[in-house]
């Protein structure tokens, strides 16, 4: 197969790389003397968990216990690439060292992920033109999900469009600020590529299943998504060969997806039951709710490429190389994915949007004769699709200039923060507001009670109490026994720009003032004597 020049793959690379990294640049210029910019333009309560994780790391961690629950955690092996990552920071402004190595691992992961996306798409096509189209749409390009914002409707059937919220849906928003999903993205491609290629050398299998066990490493969900597609081309293959060629399938594809299986399924299997049969990784597993929009949704975020796709699937299949089967059921189950009864059912179309950009630019390449035309049809969808991408990095940019919160912190409360940081005890429970909650982790490796929505287990059992704490709605007695139950060292108490009213804190037996600024305050909690 003929291969795009080496210093396009660079080139593209750095182009993606500024366009993401330009409102990130612009949130730390934007920094004053009264605020410190989280790391993050969008989607800042996760962000700060990431940080939060490769604080973990950076303190000494290697399993995964969350900062953001006092319910006892035997600890599980996920989020690996941050607790690694954050092993690489220490000393003097740790918060800092953290949010410029989570940049730089999501600046590493964009050339990998671009290069895996190539190495898939040219696995299929043997027109350099197509293949570079086709992973420029995959790793850049979007749906039609920008015309509902730009007509002032933001939300379509109570919904935002999927460009604007879903990663897997397709791509470029793990780009702007998901490094960990970028890696997986990679890791997946380049798992199915060895798959289809142990066909012919049963060793690649062996690859494969290093790739996909990896992949659950990073994103253990992306694991569903992988065997689903192994799975359903397996049964495309062995439905389209007949009885008759039975023998040679078990010849053919059998040790390579043995193989295959044999490194991935032990890592699949220790996830469900680590997330089957711990009472935390249940109940996260149980407040996580990622569902998938109304069909229409997809039906606009897809619809720019389906009559394309339409085309492409249409020549595939008259191919009739196994292969090419791939890409065609990936795209056939996306609905099913999308839809599957599992409350995080709208993370398992994971990577679709690579076969269908694949399906769309073979499509296009049997379409039209004429080069010119097929040009102005490439030109044609790649400006439409590049919309969504466009407004996110502008909402990103535009987030980054404002200065406020939740993308920025107040000076006076990261100073509180950094007490704790260097006074408080690793693992210490903290007792704060939701807002404030969200952010210590990430400054400090303490525990709080509330502070992420899936994390936070029991989360809306805790915050109305927690509210009543700080709002004095509880008697001194109900205030012990709430302190008591959640194992409190420490109490924030001090506005955290969410609303919530933190004014003060009635000192109750056992508090103990260790820490005062102009409207925070941390307390000692040691319980009545």
């Amino acid at each position: 197969m003929k291969q795009t020049p080496v210093r396009c793959f660079w080139l593209y690379s750095f182009v993606l790389i500024a366009l993401t990294t330009i409102p990130y640049a612009i949130g730390f210029a934007a920094e004053g003397s009264d605020s410190v910019f989280t790391g993050f333009v969008f989607g800042v309560e996760d962000g700060n968990s990431y940080i939060a994780k490769m604080l973990l790391g950076a303190t000494g961690d290697w399993l995964f216990r969350t900062p953001y629950s006092t319910q006892p955690q035997p600890g599980v092996l996920a989020y690996l690439p941050y607790l690694l990552i954050g092993k690489l920071a220490a000393g003097p402004e740790l918060h800092l060292q953290l949010v410029v190595l989570y940049h730089l691992f999501r600046v590493a992961m964009i050339p990998l992920a671009i290069w895996a996306t190539y190495r898939f798409v040219n696995h299929f096509l043997d027109d350099p033109d197509s293949s570079a189209w086709a992973t420029v749409i995959a790793t850049i390009g979007s749906g039609l999900g920008w015309l509902p914002v730009l007509l002032n409707r933001g939300t379509l059937l109570g919904s935002l469009p999927l460009g604007f919220i879903s990663p897997e849906t397709f791509g470029f928003l793990a780009y702007l600020g998901l490094p960990h999903l970028v890696l997986a993205r990679a890791l997946l491609l380049t798992g199915l590529r060895w798959y289809l290629e142990s066909d012919a050398d049963p060793g690649k299998g062996w690859h494969s299943g290093l790739a996909i066990a990896v992949t659950g490493l990073v994103q253990p969900l992306a694991m569903i998504s992988a065997y689903a597609v192994i799975g359903f081309h397996q049964l495309i293959v062995l439905l389209r060969s007949g009885r008759d060629s039975l023998r040679r399938w078990r010849e053919r594809w059998l040790p390579g997806i043995l193989r295959t299986l044999g490194i991935s399924l032990p890592v699949f299997v220790y996830y469900a039951l680590a997330f089957s049969s711990d009472p935390f990784l249940r109940a996260w597993t149980e407040q996580n709710r990622i569902l998938s929009p109304h069909p229409l949704h997809y039906l606009l975020a897809y619809g720019l490429l389906l009559p394309w796709v339409v085309v492409g699937v249409a020549n595939a299949w008259a191919l009739k190389k196994a292969h090419w089967l791939l890409p065609l059921g990936w795209v056939i189950i996306v609905p099913l994915l999308a839809y599957a009864p599992y409350n995080l059912q709208r993370r398992l179309p994971e990577g679709s949007w690579v076969a269908l950009a694949l399906l769309a630019s073979y499509g296009i390449s049997k379409w039209a004769i004429d080069q010119k035309i097929k040009t102005a049809v490439r030109w044609g969808v790649l400006v439409f699709s590049l919309m969504t991408p466009l407004l996110l990095v502008y909402g990103g940019i535009q987030v980054a200039r404002s200065g406020s919160m939740p993308a920025f912190r107040e000076q006076e409360q990261v100073m509180a923060f950094e007490w704790l940081l260097e006074n408080g005890e690793k693992d210490a429970v903290v007792l704060t507001t939701y807002a404030s909650g969200n952010a210590l982790p990430a400054w400090a490796p303490v525990h709080v009670v509330i502070g992420h929505g899936p994390e936070s287990a029991n989360l809306d059992l805790l915050r109305p109490q927690v509210e009543r704490f700080f709002e004095g709605k509880m008697s001194e007695e109900e205030q012990s026994a709430f302190l008591a139950q959640q194992r409190v060292d420490y109490i924030l108490s001090g506005p955290d720009g969410s609303g919530s009213g933190q004014s003060g804190q009635h000192l109750l037996e056992g508090m103990q003032l260790v820490y005062k600024s102009n409207h925070y305050a941390i307390y000692r909690y040691t319980g009545e004597e």
